[in-house]
């Protein structure tokens, strides 16, 4: 600017070089799109999100079963807060390959439509309620379960990885390897996994087979320990692997 010119006038010019560049920048912004925050992505896509869901640990779950009749519930979470997504004028949910619906889980969402192709996840929960065995009150680990320990009632099948118990026959008499809480769903590994038979006894083999079943008795070369693969020595040598399966029984599939 030019100094020569008296300051009245210097500062009219700056202020109306600013106003000038202030409105070039607005015109700017509202001819860009703007990103968008997670949260405002179209709310029927939570819909969709859940809808899909349940379609998909519906159509993989059992009409019925030791549980009873499945129930299912799924919560849709929130993206992260940092993300700031293009806009888009179509979203389209996905199950993500090799993705399990169940416990905590994710749902892919991806822009089909729109001049910036994004691809992120979306947290849920799908919980799948069934009856199972809960604990009456508060028992210790290391002690053994009597009936008087357990109630059934509905739980949330898939609120832990270990497979909850719903037979009272395969609970009572066993002994807690984790405490548990009134209310609490007995869960597999909460017990403490017994010893069918020790390193050098004979066991029973049931061998299973394409259409055929056999039985012979095999030499246990390390214990047999509920859960755990035992290796076996059949009597012309042949060493096989075996789940053990009740008192020196074991399973083998050919």
């Amino acid at each position: 600017m030019d100094n020569t010119l008296p300051a009245v006038v210097r500062a009219i010019l700056a202020r109306g070089l600013a106003a000038t560049l202030l409105a070039l920048a607005a015109a700017l912004a509202m001819a860009q799109p703007v990103a968008a925050p997670p949260e405002a992505l179209d709310g029927g896509i939570a819909q969709q999100v859940r809808e899909l869901a349940l379609a998909g640990v519906q159509g993989g779950a059992p009409a019925a079963g030791a549980y009873g009749a499945p129930r299912f519930e799924v919560s849709v979470g929130q993206l992260d807060t940092r993300l700031r997504l293009a806009p888009c004028q179509h979203i389209e949910p996905y199950v993500p390959d090799g993705m399990r619906l169940w416990g905590k889980s994710r749902i892919g969402l991806r822009c089909t439509q729109g001049a910036v192709k994004w691809n992120v996840y979306l947290p849920i929960t799908v919980k799948v309620f069934g009856t199972a065995l809960v604990a009456t009150g508060n028992a210790a680990a290391g002690s053994v379960l009597s009936a008087a320990d357990l109630a059934q009632a509905e739980v949330d099948l898939a609120e832990d990885a270990s497979a909850p118990l719903a037979d009272p026959g395969l609970a009572v008499g066993r002994t807690l390897a984790r405490a548990l809480k009134p209310g609490q769903s007995l869960r597999q590994a909460h017990l403490k996994a017994r010893q069918w038979f020790a390193a050098g006894d004979t066991v029973t083999v049931s061998a299973q087979g394409n259409g055929f079943s056999v039985a012979s008795e095999a030499q246990a070369l390390n214990n047999g320990i509920e859960g755990q693969p035992v290796r076996l020595r059949t009597e012309s040598g042949r060493v096989l692997t075996g789940l053990p399966v009740a008192e020196r029984r074991a399973d083998v599939n050919l």
